[in-house]
């Protein structure tokens, strides 16, 4: 792999020729990334998956941009596009619904960019699940409640490992976020109620991000129901979570007995004595 410069991309500069694998989030063309409209806006070549990116979202591009919709395409196609644009000295955009880190097959492009020595840069987006969070007003680690999240599938077409069968998972009875698992909803309900409650909330969201979008919060005895009912079938998540409970909890972070760097036991320091930056908290 080749880096990039560390002038190339900044701000009113030319985009440095190579990949850049950008996360265009749920669907929302607000929860776009400052970084990925910028990338958008200077890039010679855009390739999107025109099933899963809104249109919208091209609307920050050049005008003179190359856009290539590739829900029809594979990676044998796909690979050698983007490999030639760059050997004539374009920056290529790949542009992913959601964030690349997650089912977004880049491990490949990676690995093939990698091989045929052309620079790429990985640029985070904001994930379903957390959009969901966001329009369900949730905190999904509730102090005293539930303090992880897990985030898998169930196996369909591509294969779960064994040792991450969704019943496996469902033990720990945390925040569970189900992915790409709406055409096994039967299955994924029946693996779920091996260990959560009947009654545990699920969160059904439906294109989230989107015009369409629907969000419904139901009992998981009723998940797959719901679901072929309302035919949620298409690009939905599923939140599995006892924090959707809306119980009444104190977080320690912001507690008064809570000491830390920043909010010492010593009262008389004040926020104006605490100027350098931030640095996160445990809560």
């Amino acid at each position: 792999m080749q880096d990039f410069p560390a002038y190339a991309n900044a701000a009113g500069a030319a985009l440095a020729p190579g990949v850049y694998i950008v996360g265009a989030g749920p669907g929302d063309p607000e929860l776009l990334t400052v970084k990925a409209q910028r990338l958008l806006s200077q890039a010679d070549v855009i390739l999107y998956a025109n099933s899963l990116v809104p249109q919208q979202i091209l609307g920050w591009t050049r005008p003179d941009a190359e856009r290539i919709g590739t829900a029809t395409m594979t990676l044998e196609s796909i690979l050698p596009l983007m490999v030639e644009r760059v050997r004539t000295g374009k920056s290529v955009i790949r542009l992913q619904s959601g964030d690349p880190s997650l089912y977004s097959a880049i491990h490949e492009q990676i690995q093939a960019l990698a091989e045929a020595e052309v620079p790429f840069e990985v640029v985070p987006g904001i994930s379903a699940y957390q959009a969901a969070a966001a329009k369900l007003n949730a905190e999904l680690t509730i102090p005293g409640l539930v303090q992880s999240i897990i985030l898998t599938r169930i196996s369909g077409r591509t294969q779960v490992p064994a040792a991450e069968d969704l019943a496996s998972l469902a033990a720990h009875k945390t925040s569970l976020c189900l992915y790409l698992s709406a055409r096994h909803v039967e299955e994924s309900q029946a693996q779920l109620l091996k260990h959560y409650e009947p009654d545990t909330p699920v969160a059904i969201c439906f294109r989230i991000g989107w015009p369409d979008e629907q969000l419904l919060v139901v009992p998981l005895s009723e998940m797959a129901k719901t679901t072929r009912e309302k035919d949620l079938i298409r690009t939905t998540l599923y939140v599995i979570s006892p924090a959707l409970r809306g119980q009444k909890v104190r977080s320690q972070l912001y507690n008064p007995n809570h000491i830390h760097l920043f909010r010492p036991k010593d009262r008389s320091v004040t926020p104006s004595d605490t100027t350098q930056d931030a640095v996160p908290l445990e809560a």
